[in-house]
């Protein structure tokens, strides 16, 4: 989850690993810190918080030299305090690390014994410490790492930096993503290709239990059984990896306005410019021969599962199980003959995501991922990889993100419904001329952001809010309370609507705003019964829906956001914007951080 940057060049290192931790820094914004090799000497400079409190120490206190390493840290091991922040140094080391060493405890006593202690509290420092305990015996900085690799446990992406050497950074990478970035008589090491721009656009992925050599002219790369292999260089579009609020004042509310024309983006590509037949990449998929689909995602992604769940088992009537990925890979459910495994993730790289897919791998029939990052782990050992192509993401709550993956899992469902016939032609073109105008209606939609930012004083001085929905809606109200608790800390909880009765109506005052997601669909008659029960109750209802929703819903309704009228099937990806919408409004009310939640981070590759 957190931020590394390695840079070995002509220039002084130390502004280009600032500027690339400013890319980075949705990964992590705990501390921050770079280290420099400068006529051999090594040094560091550290500071916790926010990248510009480590600025504000490079200003007082520079640090010289032409290779360096940088992170920003997300805290797992120890507080965000000075001596927890990365680099860690032992001796002629210094090291950057994301992942955890899980046995950490276990190293620091072997090295104890040979009386080298720790100074930190967190399980980074055992890699330098142990690194720069084999140089005292002798060992190259080559031969150093190596060795210490062999001694870890756990998931881990390491650089490392020796003072003499003036010209070398070594990168592992073992369940946490890192990339090397080649230059013309500079070389650089990062978290992803967004650390990388503009630096270069030539980037080559590490695989699994990869560690590189790194010099200024030179990139070797050797397998976890230490043999000398060839990566493939990639070349990524550096427009993808631009970081520009572009007039806006916080990245999330660029990112939600940015949706009509991802959405658009990610339409035209499984559908073509004619929009007349998906197109899926590769050989695609035979729905005809599938008779179970299981899904596996966390957070954000794992809502847009239980959505596509409705759309794959009404719309193509394939049966669908779906798991948060951290508890499905723990228990170990059965895989029959006839299972698609599907994973979805914006980075392509959660870790509980990854580990569930590999469980399944050479169990499942194929393996199909949903990714924003089409060079990430999880794409490259799916099967097939869908990409959402909704650009680069900083703000750490999802928004085009989430939009994205519900469209292209809509377009997955439709293609399955039209193999298997479950839906018959007039149907079938009428979502595909429906989900072909939703950008415009999206677009249309943007302008209910004022009404939620005038509803949104009121939000703001709630403790509790509950959010509700039926059908395809009650994994859209579990979005929604997902969203206003991560970047506005109000507690919130979402329910089906018919649950209410059987518990959470106890919570039900004059105090707490039930925000009651319902398009006037199949179900809304039924929706109406349970706002009825929580005005009887004195609760303030905030109704989101269309203009006949609203119309039929009755008088006793708090507040209201009319949305535009699309197809009950898609409106799901519609309604996520009041959602977003509202959230962000009431975050900017109480003054939090809306990019950089507490406590949260954007790229989550630790279990």
């Amino acid at each position: 989850m957190c931020g590394i940057i390695g840079y070995l060049g002509k220039h002084e290192a130390a502004p280009f690993l600032v500027e690339a931790l400013k890319r980075l820094e949705y990964r992590g914004y705990d501390s921050a810190g770079i280290a420099t090799v400068n006529d051999g000497a090594l040094d560091r400079r550290r500071a916790v918080g926010k990248l510009v409190n480590l600025s504000d120490v490079l200003v007082h206190n520079p640090l010289a030299g032409k290779s360096g390493i940088g992170h920003t840290r997300w805290a797992t091991h120890g507080e965000p305090t000075e001596k927890n922040a990365h680099p860690h140094r032992s001796g002629p080391v210094a090291v950057v690390h994301n992942g955890i060493i899980e046995n950490f405890r276990e190293l620091r006593g072997e090295l104890k014994d040979r009386g080298i202690t720790a100074v930190s509290d967190t399980d980074t420092e055992v890699v330098a410490m142990l690194t720069a305990a084999y140089l005292s015996d002798g060992m190259t900085p080559v031969e150093a790492v190596r060795t210490c690799l062999h001694k870890l446990e756990g998931a881990f992406a390491l650089l490392f930096l020796f003072e003499g050497e003036n010209d070398l950074m070594i990168a592992a990478r073992k369940g946490s993503p890192l990339a090397v970035g080649l230059g013309e008589g500079e070389n650089y090491v990062g978290s992803d290709a967004l650390a990388l721009a503009p630096l270069t656009d030539r980037v080559v992925y590490l695989e699994e239990g990869d560690w590189a050599v790194v010099t200024r002219e030179s990139v070797q790369i050797f397998d976890k059984a230490d043999r000398l292999v060839n990566r493939p260089v990639k070349v990524v579009t550096l427009d993808n990896a631009r970081v520009d609020k572009a007039g806006h004042k916080h990245f999330m509310a660029k990112e939600i306005a940015e949706q009509p024309q991802v959405i658009g983006d990610a339409i035209k590509h499984y559908l073509g410019e004619s929009g007349a037949t998906i197109t899926l990449p590769g050989e695609g998929l035979d729905f005809t021969k599938i008779d179970r689909l299981v899904m596996v995602a966390c957070g954000t992604a794992y809502y847009a599962c239980l959505t596509a769940k409705y759309w794959f088992e009404q719309l193509a009537r394939i049966p669908v199980e779906v798991d948060v990925a951290s508890e499905f890979r723990y228990r170990e459910p059965p895989i029959t003959p006839g299972t698609v495994a599907l994973f979805v993730s914006q980075s392509g790289e959660t870790a509980d995501t990854l580990a569930a897919l590999r469980y399944c791998t050479g169990k499942a029939e194929k393996i199909v991922s949903v990714v924003n990052a089409p060079e990430s782990s999880i794409a490259r050992e799916s099967d097939i990889a869908l990409p959402i192509l909704a650009g680069t993401e900083i703000g750490v709550a999802s928004t085009k993100a989430f939009s994205c993956q519900l469209t292209v899992l809509l377009v997955l469902a439709l293609e399955a419904a039209r193999q298997k016939g479950t839906l018959d032609a007039e149907r079938y073109q009428s979502l595909v001329s429906a989900l072909r105008a939703l950008p415009s209606v999206f677009g249309g939609a943007l302008d209910r952001n004022a009404v939620a930012e005038t509803l949104s004083l009121q939000l703001a001085e709630a403790q509790d809010i509950l959010f509700l929905g039926r059908g395809v809606m009650y994994p859209l109200a579990l979005e929604g309370a997902l969203k206003m608790k991560e970047i506005s800390y109000i507690h919130a909880e979402a329910y089906a609507s018919g649950e209410l009765k059987h518990g959470p109506i106890a919570l039900i005052d004059k105090h707490v705003p039930v925000v009651v997601m319902a398009p006037r669909d199949g179900l809304f008659d039924k929706t109406v019964s349970n706002m009825q029960e929580v005005m009887a109750r004195g609760g303030r209802v905030l109704l989101i829906s269309d203009s006949k929703g609203l119309e039929e819903a009755g008088e006793g309704i708090w507040r209201a956001i009319e949305m535009p009228r699309v197809d009950p099937v898609l409106s799901p990806i519609l309604y996520a914007l009041p959602a977003q919408l509202m959230a962000y409004h009431t975050a900017v009310a109480k003054g939090t951080d809306v990019d950089q939640p507490r406590n949260l981070a954007k790229s989550v590759t630790v279990e």
